[in-house]
């Protein structure tokens, strides 16, 4: 099957390679002409433009963005089905909002384009590990664009689904997002806790180790935590300062809404507006974490 990836971020031009690989023909269009060449190196088509890679295509034609969320994928789609036609599928695979989603889904299917959010995990790590896909939208679009989900997956039969109506592959990813931050709260907590015991002089990166097999608490974070703490035992190169994405902030406020208690998920988020203002060990721990899985930018220390 073939399809029309849009942004070629890191993570963009990973899914375009695992595609490649999977024996689909891709067709890649960023603003950045350098991105789009070094996909070609590696046997995508280059398009100049939305309106080039629309005409690169067969119809019916799917169409992937993988945008920041907001106004930037705003843009996007909307100048993307300009090129396109009914019957076309147009895949959000970024982290937008999901009222975004359902919004933009009634749009589209009043040009008869179908409109599928694809919520996206795996980070720097999809090319080789593959991606955890929760999609929303008709399952008629999803049922015409499967293979491209299987061969993105970590399976052809696991990994990803069709979970709802629009939206609801988005809304499913901000709350996968919001137990993240619990997650990487609750292990930075516990390493903080262990490293303030000094007269044990405990081995934090051989604990970590330890840890990784057999333990209840193991986890592929746990194995990225290993691997921070063997780079950096005292994070002595990094500032404790922890950004939040955004999708946090959705899960707490669709708690309030709906009147359900996710005090772990709240205090995740809070605790990275506390790592902007003092020094502390697990917000370093915490940077090191998001750096390891997802490439995220980190602050060096002064």
């Amino acid at each position: 099957m073939e399809l029309g990836m849009i942004g070629l971020g890191r993570m963009g031009a990973n899914m375009v390679l695992r595609l490649l690989r999977g024996g689909h023909r891709v067709v890649a269009y960023d603003v950045r002409a350098e991105a789009v060449r070094e996909v070609e190196g590696q046997g995508a088509a280059g398009a100049g433009s939305l309106a080039e890679l629309a005409a690169q295509l067969t119809p019916p034609r799917a169409a992937w963005v993988m945008t920041p969320a907001g106004e930037v994928t705003e843009r996007t789609i909307n100048a993307v089905c300009g090129a396109l036609s009914p019957g076309d599928v147009v895949i959000d695979g970024g982290n937008a909002n999901y009222k975004d989603s359902m919004r933009r889904a009634a749009a589209l299917k009043e040009q008869g384009i179908y409109f599928l959010d694809a919520g996206t995990s795996g980070g720097v790590w999809g090319l080789t590990e593959g991606y955890s896909l929760m999609v929303g939208g008709e399952k008629e679009a999803f049922d015409l664009v499967e293979p491209i989900f299987q061969t993105l997956a970590p399976g052809p039969d696991r990994g990803y689904g069709h979970v709802g109506p629009a939206g609801a592959g988005h809304y499913a990813k901000m709350v996968h997002n919001g137990i993240e931050y619990g997650m990487m709260q609750a292990y930075a907590e516990g390493f903080e806790l262990m490293k303030a015991k000094e007269e044990f002089g405990l081995d934090l990166p051989h604990i970590a180790e330890i840890w990784r097999h057999g333990s209840v608490v193991r986890s592929w974070l746990l194995d990225l935590t290993a691997e921070a703490l063997q780079n950096d035992p005292d994070m002595s190169s990094l500032a404790p300062y922890v950004e939040d994405s955004g999708e946090g902030r959705w899960t707490v406020d669709e708690s309030v809404a709906l009147a359900v208690p996710t005090p772990v998920i709240t205090l995740a988020l809070q605790m990275r507006f506390r790592s902007r203002q003092d020094d502390s060990y697990g917000a370093k721990l915490l940077a090191a974490m998001r750096n390891q899985f997802g490439g995220h930018a980190v602050r060096k220390a002064e």
